[in-house]
């Protein structure tokens, strides 16, 4: 029955062309500009660790108060030297780590091959299975590392590949800028976006993936800079040592707790702790903490860009309104036929047969709407940077998931925008189609 519908439907498309071409487009239109933007929000606002992000933590500790002119009441989003190894020390975590963006130059063991950068961190082994960095050869160094400054690294699927042809380099040892390192893991190609662990740095997103890391304890030792930001509040003295024990505020600091109840006691150990300064004389203010989770880290930094927020709200009334011009445009096309419904009805058609015939053809409308905004959204997805940053529009693609939501939508709201305009069609009463014909 469903294919007897179907070709009545098509029958009907054909008789008004023009008719049908405008619900067409009215739908595709509509549903590209919904899909086109629902891809951008959908890369952005996604939890990029959905597993652990219950249990990842960023901790801060208000080390500024309002000294110097500081209005804002909120602690900075960084952590300085001083605290960090003070929380380090103390372990109260089941993980904890402290990171920090670098620069270096490998120096590659063939004399012919020119030396290159590579952006990474300067970490604690406990950043590989908080974040669940992916291996593909070994794993993370040891934490006896951490404790003795040991020169190892861990180096992405691209370095190995350029240094050792994608081979199985663990144990080998790399050329970083003079220095002697040995390979402890080999990580695949991994890119959290948001990149919610370096925020203060990256904005939420960076277009490329981490490359090397190497032990916080010795980048310290050899006095490697940090390639992210670094602000300060007050003066800082002159050499490495002063500006690493003063105010400055450069470390990323987050901590794995199992559960809530873990969080709020680990909440409180650093409210004791930020007491504790203030105490000794070195805050002058009341203990100001924060500890957030990884979705609420995000919120509070506003990582989702609030112009995705906007486009996508632009973008579904638009659609509301193409709908509306969609059921008009239904309501004519039904009702022109009104003469033929009360044929049919006199013959012994139920009003349920008008509704299955008239939803079947709508949704044969939604079909090939549907299929003319996946094509605009390809479109649409591709022109994304035009209106979006190029580090946030590169995020958005068509997948699978995308193409079966946009026949999906095309096609629903157009059955649903077909249930006023069958209803009409389904209550002509014959007698009258009758008497006037």
């Amino acid at each position: 029955m469903l294919a007897y519908y179907l070709r009545l439907g098509v029958r009907s498309l054909r008789r008004n062309p023009m008719l049908t071409l405008l619900m067409v487009l009215a739908i595709g239109f509509g549903v590209a500009a919904s899909m086109t933007t629902y891809a951008v929000f959908r890369a952005v606002s996604g939890n990029p660790i959905p597993d652990k992000s219950a249990k990842l933590f960023k901790p801060q500790i208000d080390n500024w108060g309002h000294a110097n002119g500081r209005t804002s009441d909120d602690p900075p989003d960084a952590m300085d030297y001083t605290d960090a190894m003070a929380l380090m020390k103390t372990g109260k975590a089941t993980r904890q780590t402290v990171s920090y963006p670098v620069g270096l130059s490998v120096i590659p063991a063939n004399p012919k091959a020119k030396p290159f950068n590579v952006t990474g961190y300067a970490t604690y082994a406990d950043f590989f299975p908080m974040f669940e960095v992916p291996f593909q050869y070994g794993g993370a160094w040891p934490a006896s590392d951490d404790t003795q400054h040991a020169p190892v690294a861990v180096i992405s699927e691209k370095v190995n590949q350029r240094l050792f042809g994608g081979g199985n380099s663990v144990g080998r040892s790399i050329d970083i800028e003079g220095h002697r390192y040995r390979i402890a893991g080999v990580t695949r190609t991994w890119n959290p976006q948001p990149r919610f662990f370096d925020v203060n740095n990256t904005g939420g997103f960076a277009p490329d993936p981490p490359e090397i890391w190497i032990p916080f304890t010795r980048a310290v030792d050899l006095q490697i800079p940090t390639w992210g930001n670094n602000n300060c509040n007050g003066n800082v003295s002159p050499g490495w040592k002063g500006w690493l024990y003063s105010e400055c505020v450069w470390l990323s600091y987050w901590v794995e707790l199992p559960d809530a109840a873990a969080a709020a006691r680990y909440k409180n150990y650093l409210h004791a702790y930020a007491a504790q300064q203030q105490q000794a004389g070195r805050f002058d203010w009341p203990p100001n903490v924060r500890l957030h989770n990884v979705t609420e880290w995000l919120a509070d930094q506003h990582v989702v860009p609030q112009e995705s927020q906007v486009s996508l709200f632009v973008a579904l009334g638009f659609l509301v309104v193409c709908l509306v011009n969609t059921i008009g445009l239904l309501l004519a096309k039904f009702m022109r036929r009104a003469p033929e419904i009360g044929v049919r009805r006199a013959l012994g058609a139920s009003r349920g047969e008008v509704y299955r015939q008239f939803l079947a053809e709508a949704a044969m409308v939604g079909v090939a709407g549907g299929v003319l905004g996946l094509l605009l959204t390809a479109g649409g997805v591709l022109g994304i940077g035009m209106v979006f940053d190029p580090d946030i529009a590169r995020l958005a693609r068509v997948d699978v998931t995308l193409v079966a939501l946009t026949l999906l939508v095309a096609v629903f709201a157009t059955v649903i925008a077909a249930f006023y305009p069958t209803w009409r069609a389904a209550r002509v009463q014959p007698a009258w189609q009758l008497k006037s014909n």
